[in-house]
């Protein structure tokens, strides 16, 4: 089950250059990591591949590294994309509470097709 946003509150892109890359379009695995799996639940897990598959592939460019930030606004969740290199923020905001113990950052990575949604210090 994937949550359902209530509001995409803001959206801020700069400028998208003809001919960027596009890097999600392959996709062959998809995986949580060990960090992810155990800080956040399943429904808010499978919300980022809904937010990759229905929102972003196809809408704007995507790189192979993905950076999300999960904030609160009013005490409900929101899940933040930024692309800090073409100046894109995304906010998605969702009607369920926002909980202090989920991690602030989080990355969704493609290599070459393998899809992984992981914390930034599980990289290495």
């Amino acid at each position: 089950m994937t949550l359902t946003p209530v509001f995409i509150s803001q959206i801020i892109i700069s400028f998208i250059k003809k001919g960027d890359t596009m890097a999600f379009k392959n996709t062959k695995e998809r995986y949580a990591s060990f960090g992810i799996a155990t800080s956040l639940p399943h429904d808010i897990i499978d919300t980022f591949w809904d937010l990759l598959d229905n929102y972003l592939k196809d809408v704007v460019p995507l790189d192979n590294i993905l950076l999300f930030r999960l904030t609160q606004k009013n005490n409900k969740l929101s899940f933040e994309y930024h692309d800090h290199k073409r100046n894109i923020l995304i906010v998605f905001d969702y009607n369920v509470p926002f909980d202090p113990f989920f991690p602030e950052i989080i990355n969704i990575v493609d290599n070459h097709g393998i899809e992984t949604i992981m914390l930034p210090y599980e990289f290495d």
